[in-house]
């Protein structure tokens, strides 16, 4: 079974945290958490998985020569200064990737010995969280 992630996005600089064991901390609820950077509180970011609109956003996984690609969106992401995908992660069981993307990147990664059995994440910086399941 999938350990549960929880992300966090600062409201000022966009900076995100990922707490892995935050189930097992005192707080009632995973939005009981009080997370801050510089000061101020941190949003907890909400898994979405549909974007039936602009299909931009939910990852896909796909099996690649040893291991696997993740894109983001079945319509490339935009990769602008103002809008685009802060990194993708998989995760597998207590085992967690991540790849860091900047402006000009494109919106996808690959994950060495990685089976196609993963959960993806990607975080816009405009849109935050998706999964795709």
């Amino acid at each position: 079974m999938d350990e549960k992630l929880i992300f966090f996005k600062c409201k000022g600089c966009s900076g995100t945290i990922m707490a892995m064991d935050a189930m097992m901390c005192k707080a009632p609820t995973p939005d009981a958490l009080s997370v801050s950077c510089a000061g101020t509180e941190m949003d907890l970011l909400e898994e979405q998985t549909a974007d039936p609109a602009t299909q931009k956003h939910v990852p896909i996984v796909e099996k690649a020569e040893g291991g696997i690609k993740v894109k983001v969106g079945s319509t490339a992401h935009p990769m602008e200064e103002e809008h685009y995908i802060m990194w993708i992660a998989v995760q597998k069981g207590r085992n967690v990737m991540i790849h860091y993307l900047k402006p000009g990147d494109a919106p996808e990664a690959f994950f060495p010995g990685v089976d196609t059995d993963v959960k993806a994440f990607e975080c816009c910086n405009i849109h935050n969280l998706w999964v795709n399941k």
